[in-house]
C-alpha cells in the first residue's frame, strides 16, 4: 500500500504543475520558440516541431525523475 500513496502522490503533483502551466502559460510565450525549434510556412501548410523545447523539457523530466528514485 506504501507504493500505491507515493505513486499517487507523484501524479496529484504532476496534475498540479500541469495545471499552472495551463494557468500561466501566457507569461512562458517564449517558450515552444527557442532557437532550434523547426517552423516552416508555406501558402497553405504550416509545420512546428519544437526539438530544442522538447530536449530541454526532457532533461528536466530526467533530474526531476532521478531525484525522486534517489529517495
Amino acid at each position: 500500500m506504501n507504493s500505491i500513496g507515493k505513486t499517487l502522490i507523484i501524479f496529484g503533483a504532476a496534475l498540479i504543475v500541469l495545471g499552472a502551466i495551463f494557468t500561466f502559460g501566457g507569461k512562458f510565450s517564449w517558450f515552444g520558440r527557442l532557437p532550434g525549434d523547426l517552423y516552416i510556412q508555406k501558402k497553405n501548410f504550416t509545420f512546428f516541431f519544437p526539438i530544442t523545447t522538447s530536449i530541454i523539457i526532457s532533461v528536466l523530466i530526467s533530474v526531476i525523475m532521478m531525484f525522486l528514485r534517489r529517495r
